[in-house]
Protein backbone atom coordinates (compact mmCIF):
# COMPACT_ATOMS: atom_id res chain seq x y z
CA UNK A 1 0.00 0.00 0.00
CA UNK A 2 1.31 3.27 -0.95
CA UNK A 3 2.09 6.31 1.71
CA UNK A 4 -1.55 7.79 3.07
CA UNK A 5 -2.43 11.11 2.01
CA UNK A 6 -4.14 13.56 4.14
CA UNK A 7 -5.47 16.90 4.46
CA UNK A 8 -5.27 19.04 7.54
CA UNK A 9 -8.13 21.77 7.31
CA UNK A 10 -8.17 24.78 10.09
CA UNK A 11 -10.37 27.09 11.52
CA UNK A 12 -8.72 30.30 10.72
CA UNK A 13 -6.98 32.42 13.84
CA UNK A 14 -8.30 35.78 13.13
CA UNK A 15 -11.96 34.34 13.85
CA UNK A 16 -11.02 35.21 17.65
CA UNK A 17 -10.36 38.85 16.23
CA UNK A 18 -12.30 42.26 16.13
CA UNK A 19 -11.68 44.94 14.10
CA UNK A 20 -9.52 47.53 15.58
CA UNK A 21 -12.16 50.26 15.67
CA UNK A 22 -14.34 48.43 18.31
CA UNK A 23 -11.72 47.02 20.57
CA UNK A 24 -11.43 50.29 23.04
CA UNK A 25 -15.58 49.50 23.83
CA UNK A 26 -15.18 45.86 24.46
CA UNK A 27 -14.98 44.35 28.23
CA UNK A 28 -10.96 43.69 28.44
CA UNK A 29 -11.61 40.18 29.65
CA UNK A 30 -13.38 39.56 26.48
CA UNK A 31 -9.82 40.41 24.38
CA UNK A 32 -8.50 38.43 27.07
CA UNK A 33 -10.48 35.49 26.62
CA UNK A 34 -10.47 35.53 22.77
CA UNK A 35 -6.91 35.96 23.04
CA UNK A 36 -6.48 32.58 25.05
CA UNK A 37 -8.94 30.84 22.80
CA UNK A 38 -6.79 31.89 19.91
CA UNK A 39 -3.34 30.31 21.54
CA UNK A 40 -5.35 27.18 22.56
CA UNK A 41 -6.52 26.65 19.11
CA UNK A 42 -3.14 27.73 17.42
CA UNK A 43 -1.02 25.50 19.83
CA UNK A 44 -3.75 22.70 18.09
CA UNK A 45 -2.46 23.21 14.76
CA UNK A 46 0.61 22.76 16.10
CA UNK A 47 0.22 19.55 17.77
CA UNK A 48 -1.48 18.03 14.80
CA UNK A 49 1.05 19.21 12.33
CA UNK A 50 3.90 17.44 15.20
CA UNK A 51 2.05 14.12 14.86
CA UNK A 52 1.46 13.85 11.43
CA UNK A 53 4.88 14.51 10.60
CA UNK A 54 6.12 11.43 12.78
CA UNK A 55 3.92 8.98 10.78
CA UNK A 56 4.85 8.16 6.93
CA UNK A 57 1.57 10.24 5.54
CA UNK A 58 2.05 12.79 2.95
CA UNK A 59 -0.17 15.86 3.58
CA UNK A 60 -0.96 19.45 3.29
CA UNK A 61 -2.66 22.26 5.56
CA UNK A 62 -5.26 24.76 4.47
CA UNK A 63 -7.60 26.91 6.55
CA UNK A 64 -10.68 26.53 5.47
CA UNK A 65 -11.79 29.26 4.16
CA UNK A 66 -9.48 28.80 0.91
CA UNK A 67 -11.68 26.22 -0.13
CA UNK A 68 -13.32 26.48 -3.39
CA UNK A 69 -13.29 23.66 -5.23
CA UNK A 70 -14.26 19.78 -4.45
CA UNK A 71 -11.55 17.87 -2.04
CA UNK A 72 -10.14 15.32 -4.21
CA UNK A 73 -7.01 12.41 -3.94
CA UNK A 74 -6.51 12.47 -0.09
CA UNK A 75 -7.67 9.43 1.94
CA UNK A 76 -8.59 11.33 4.84
CA UNK A 77 -9.75 14.88 5.61
CA UNK A 78 -9.07 16.16 9.56
CA UNK A 79 -10.60 19.22 10.75
CA UNK A 80 -8.97 21.37 12.83
CA UNK A 81 -11.53 23.91 14.91
CA UNK A 82 -14.93 22.45 15.89
CA UNK A 83 -18.22 21.29 14.19
CA UNK A 84 -18.91 24.35 12.50
CA UNK A 85 -15.09 23.67 10.59
CA UNK A 86 -16.01 20.13 9.89
CA UNK A 87 -19.09 21.47 8.64
CA UNK A 88 -17.72 23.33 6.17
CA UNK A 89 -15.49 20.55 4.98
CA UNK A 90 -18.02 18.73 4.49
CA UNK A 91 -19.56 20.66 1.65
CA UNK A 92 -16.11 19.82 -0.16
CA UNK A 93 -16.15 16.33 0.23
CA UNK A 94 -18.17 13.28 -1.49
CA UNK A 95 -18.90 9.91 0.68
CA UNK A 96 -15.80 8.36 -0.42
CA UNK A 97 -13.37 10.47 1.79
CA UNK A 98 -13.50 9.83 5.62
CA UNK A 99 -14.06 13.11 7.50
CA UNK A 100 -12.24 13.58 11.43
CA UNK A 101 -12.77 16.34 13.19
CA UNK A 102 -10.69 17.10 16.04
CA UNK A 103 -11.58 20.05 18.65
CA UNK A 104 -9.11 22.38 19.02
CA UNK A 105 -10.62 24.20 22.27
CA UNK A 106 -13.30 22.03 24.02
CA UNK A 107 -15.65 24.31 26.42
CA UNK A 108 -14.25 23.92 29.95
CA UNK A 109 -16.98 23.62 32.59
CA UNK A 110 -14.80 25.54 35.24
CA UNK A 111 -14.21 28.24 33.04
CA UNK A 112 -17.41 28.84 31.78
CA UNK A 113 -18.68 29.54 35.92
CA UNK A 114 -15.94 31.24 36.80
CA UNK A 115 -16.85 33.67 33.71
CA UNK A 116 -20.75 33.34 33.58
CA UNK A 117 -21.31 36.98 35.76
CA UNK A 118 -19.57 38.54 32.81
CA UNK A 119 -20.13 36.66 29.45
CA UNK A 120 -20.75 33.50 28.21
CA UNK A 121 -17.45 31.50 27.91
CA UNK A 122 -18.94 28.29 26.24
CA UNK A 123 -17.87 27.29 22.89
CA UNK A 124 -18.33 24.60 20.17
CA UNK A 125 -19.72 21.48 21.65
CA UNK A 126 -17.80 19.28 19.61
CA UNK A 127 -20.56 16.73 19.27
CA UNK A 128 -19.22 15.87 15.76
CA UNK A 129 -15.62 15.87 16.57
CA UNK A 130 -13.85 12.26 17.29
CA UNK A 131 -11.02 14.33 18.39
CA UNK A 132 -9.43 16.43 20.62
CA UNK A 133 -5.28 17.17 21.60
CA UNK A 134 -5.64 14.16 24.22
CA UNK A 135 -6.78 11.37 21.69
CA UNK A 136 -5.68 12.62 18.55
CA UNK A 137 -2.21 10.59 18.13
CA UNK A 138 -4.42 7.15 19.58
CA UNK A 139 -7.06 7.35 17.03
CA UNK A 140 -5.32 8.79 13.99
CA UNK A 141 -3.35 5.24 14.75
CA UNK A 142 -5.73 3.60 14.86
CA UNK A 143 -7.41 4.44 11.56
CA UNK A 144 -3.86 4.18 9.92
CA UNK A 145 -3.56 0.59 10.76
CA UNK A 146 -7.62 -0.27 9.80
CA UNK A 147 -9.01 -0.52 13.46
CA UNK A 148 -11.45 1.90 12.90
CA UNK A 149 -14.65 1.91 10.99
CA UNK A 150 -15.64 4.64 9.49
CA UNK A 151 -19.70 5.56 10.52
CA UNK A 152 -21.84 7.13 7.87
CA UNK A 153 -23.74 9.54 8.37
CA UNK A 154 -26.55 10.84 6.47
CA UNK A 155 -27.23 14.06 4.38
CA UNK A 156 -29.33 15.70 2.77
CA UNK A 157 -30.19 16.91 -1.01
CA UNK A 158 -31.41 19.89 -1.88
CA UNK A 159 -33.25 20.13 -5.69
CA UNK A 160 -34.86 23.63 -6.74
CA UNK A 161 -36.78 23.67 -9.66
CA UNK A 162 -35.82 20.07 -10.38
CA UNK A 163 -31.97 21.00 -9.90
CA UNK A 164 -29.65 19.69 -7.48
CA UNK A 165 -27.77 21.97 -5.80
CA UNK A 166 -24.04 21.22 -4.92
CA UNK A 167 -23.70 21.55 -1.70
CA UNK A 168 -25.42 18.60 0.87
CA UNK A 169 -26.70 19.59 4.11
CA UNK A 170 -25.10 17.60 6.75
CA UNK A 171 -26.69 19.24 9.17
CA UNK A 172 -29.76 20.90 8.81
CA UNK A 173 -31.66 22.85 6.32
CA UNK A 174 -33.57 26.37 6.59
CA UNK A 175 -35.76 27.66 4.65
CA UNK A 176 -36.99 31.31 5.48
CA UNK A 177 -37.85 34.54 4.19
CA UNK A 178 -33.99 37.02 4.39
CA UNK A 179 -35.81 39.10 6.95
CA UNK A 180 -36.23 37.02 10.29
CA UNK A 181 -38.89 39.44 11.26
CA UNK A 182 -41.22 38.43 8.27
CA UNK A 183 -43.38 35.51 7.68
CA UNK A 184 -43.26 33.10 4.97
CA UNK A 185 -45.59 31.99 2.68
CA UNK A 186 -45.60 28.09 1.77
CA UNK A 187 -47.05 24.88 1.52
CA UNK A 188 -45.13 21.44 1.83
CA UNK A 189 -45.97 17.48 1.80
CA UNK A 190 -44.20 14.60 1.92
CA UNK A 191 -43.82 12.48 -0.95
CA UNK A 192 -43.31 8.33 -0.37
CA UNK A 193 -43.34 8.21 -4.56
CA UNK A 194 -44.95 10.01 -7.92
CA UNK A 195 -48.26 8.40 -6.76
CA UNK A 196 -48.28 8.82 -2.99
CA UNK A 197 -48.20 11.62 -0.85
CA UNK A 198 -49.66 13.14 2.39
CA UNK A 199 -52.10 16.17 2.50
CA UNK A 200 -50.91 19.40 1.18
CA UNK A 201 -50.03 21.72 4.31
CA UNK A 202 -50.52 25.49 3.32
CA UNK A 203 -48.27 27.36 6.00
CA UNK A 204 -47.20 31.10 7.23
CA UNK A 205 -44.79 31.08 9.41
CA UNK A 206 -41.19 32.42 10.25
CA UNK A 207 -39.75 29.44 8.03
CA UNK A 208 -39.09 25.18 7.72
CA UNK A 209 -36.41 23.60 9.05
CA UNK A 210 -35.18 20.21 8.21
CA UNK A 211 -32.73 18.30 9.93
CA UNK A 212 -30.54 15.04 9.71
CA UNK A 213 -29.80 12.91 12.60
CA UNK A 214 -27.03 14.65 13.05
CA UNK A 215 -28.65 18.14 13.43
CA UNK A 216 -31.51 17.18 15.90
CA UNK A 217 -29.45 17.89 18.73
CA UNK A 218 -28.76 21.39 17.02
CA UNK A 219 -30.94 24.18 15.97
CA UNK A 220 -33.91 21.44 16.07
CA UNK A 221 -33.14 20.64 19.65
CA UNK A 222 -33.43 24.06 21.08
CA UNK A 223 -36.51 24.91 18.97
CA UNK A 224 -38.65 22.02 20.61
CA UNK A 225 -37.32 18.82 18.48
CA UNK A 226 -36.32 15.80 20.23
CA UNK A 227 -32.62 14.06 19.17
CA UNK A 228 -32.26 11.06 16.74
CA UNK A 229 -29.95 8.14 16.95
CA UNK A 230 -27.17 9.72 14.76
CA UNK A 231 -26.92 6.64 12.05
CA UNK A 232 -30.72 7.03 11.47
CA UNK A 233 -31.46 7.64 8.23
CA UNK A 234 -34.73 9.77 9.01
CA UNK A 235 -34.87 13.77 8.24
CA UNK A 236 -36.76 15.69 11.11
CA UNK A 237 -38.78 18.90 10.06
CA UNK A 238 -40.03 21.84 12.08
CA UNK A 239 -42.28 24.47 10.91
CA UNK A 240 -41.20 27.28 12.77
CA UNK A 241 -43.72 29.53 14.61
CA UNK A 242 -46.80 28.94 12.75
CA UNK A 243 -49.04 31.57 12.96
CA UNK A 244 -52.63 30.32 13.20
CA UNK A 245 -52.59 26.56 12.26
CA UNK A 246 -55.45 25.12 11.31
CA UNK A 247 -56.19 22.69 14.55
CA UNK A 248 -57.07 19.49 12.30
CA UNK A 249 -53.52 19.97 10.89
CA UNK A 250 -51.13 21.13 14.20
CA UNK A 251 -49.62 17.78 14.41
CA UNK A 252 -48.32 17.81 10.60
CA UNK A 253 -46.10 20.72 11.61
CA UNK A 254 -43.63 18.40 13.34
CA UNK A 255 -42.82 15.10 11.57
CA UNK A 256 -40.33 12.85 9.88
CA UNK A 257 -39.42 12.33 6.59
CA UNK A 258 -38.53 8.43 6.09
CA UNK A 259 -35.41 7.44 3.83
CA UNK A 260 -37.46 6.75 1.02
CA UNK A 261 -39.70 9.87 0.80
CA UNK A 262 -39.25 13.40 0.23
CA UNK A 263 -40.48 16.58 1.16
CA UNK A 264 -41.95 18.74 -1.72
CA UNK A 265 -42.47 23.01 -0.81
CA UNK A 266 -43.86 25.57 -3.04
CA UNK A 267 -42.46 28.49 -1.67
CA UNK A 268 -44.83 31.70 -2.20
CA UNK A 269 -43.22 34.63 -0.70
CA UNK A 270 -41.82 36.99 -3.16
CA UNK A 271 -38.06 35.83 -1.65
CA UNK A 272 -36.39 33.65 0.57
CA UNK A 273 -32.54 31.84 1.26
CA UNK A 274 -32.18 28.38 1.62
CA UNK A 275 -29.62 28.54 4.90
CA UNK A 276 -27.41 25.31 4.49
CA UNK A 277 -25.18 24.18 8.06
CA UNK A 278 -26.34 27.69 9.29
CA UNK A 279 -25.73 31.27 7.80
CA UNK A 280 -23.08 29.60 4.62
CA UNK A 281 -24.06 28.43 1.94
CA UNK A 282 -27.00 30.22 1.04
CA UNK A 283 -28.90 29.78 -1.66
CA UNK A 284 -32.35 32.08 -3.27
CA UNK A 285 -35.58 31.24 -4.01
CA UNK A 286 -38.57 33.23 -4.79
CA UNK A 287 -41.96 33.07 -5.16
CA UNK A 288 -43.10 30.06 -7.69
CA UNK A 289 -39.85 27.89 -7.09
CA UNK A 290 -40.37 24.53 -5.59
CA UNK A 291 -37.97 22.96 -3.00
CA UNK A 292 -37.26 19.12 -2.81
CA UNK A 293 -35.45 17.78 0.19
CA UNK A 294 -34.63 14.08 1.06
CA UNK A 295 -31.81 12.08 1.87
CA UNK A 296 -30.07 9.91 -0.33
CA UNK A 297 -26.06 11.21 0.47
CA UNK A 298 -23.72 9.43 3.27
CA UNK A 299 -20.99 11.56 5.04
CA UNK A 300 -17.96 9.08 5.91
CA UNK A 301 -17.04 9.99 9.79
CA UNK A 302 -14.46 8.13 12.26
CA UNK A 303 -16.19 6.49 14.50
Amino acid sequence: MGRRRMLLLLKPLDSYSFHQSNIAAINPKVLQFLDSRRRVHKDAIEFCRSILQKNSIDWDATFCINLSRPIQNVDLVVTVGGDGTLLQASHFLDDSIPLLGLNSDPTQPQEVQELSNEFDATRSTGYLCAATVQNFEQILKNILEGQTTPSELSRMSIHVNSMMLSTYALNDVLIADPCPASASRFSFRIRKDSESSSPKVNCRSSGLRISTATGSTAAMLSAGGFPMPILSKDLQYMVREPISPEPARLNLMHGLIKPNESMDVEWYTKEGLIYIDGSSPVHPVQHGDTIKVACNVHEMEPS
